[in-house]
């Protein structure tokens, strides 16, 4: 396989890698200025907080889709370094192989949505309109 097809596989998907993660903090920002309107507005409700909730889980499944972008740049950087006969263009197949259904797929989006870097924002802001809530 020509390195040139591996390394322009690599680059779109790097560059679609780093487009979710511009998404999905942009899905933060959303999220906190939800917030704070309503916090602000003395409206946090439970209305409110499943809307949080429904902002992180959204975040979780836009972090899983760029899991799986980052599961073939690994692979394809792992060809590229050690001069391995990898097959460009390969991502969806790749994906479909792979691909969970059912429970499996919730679970995963699920532990996409409780890393760190998705969930520190939003479990603060859920945890505050909660605790806002019940001293209401």
């Amino acid at each position: 396989m020509n390195k040139d097809d591996l390394a322009n596989e690599w680059q779109l998907l790097q560059i679609q890698f780093d487009s979710y993660e511009k998404f999905s903090l942009a899905i933060k920002g959303v999220s906190f200025i939800f917030f704070s309107t309503a916090l602000f507005l003395n409206a946090i409700t439970l209305y409110v907080m499943a809307a949080l909730l429904v902002l992180w889980l959204q975040d979780g499944i836009w972090k899983t889709f760029q899991q799986r972008i980052e599961s073939r740049l690994l692979q394809l950087e792992a060809f590229i370094l050690t001069d391995n006969e990898g097959v460009a263009f390969q991502f969806n197949r790749q994906f479909l192989e792979n691909r969970q259904s059912g429970l499996s797929l919730i679970k995963e989006y699920g532990s996409n949505a409780l890393r760190p870097t998705t969930a520190y924002l939003h479990s603060a802001l859920f945890f505050i309109a909660l605790l806002n809530l019940t001293l209401s």
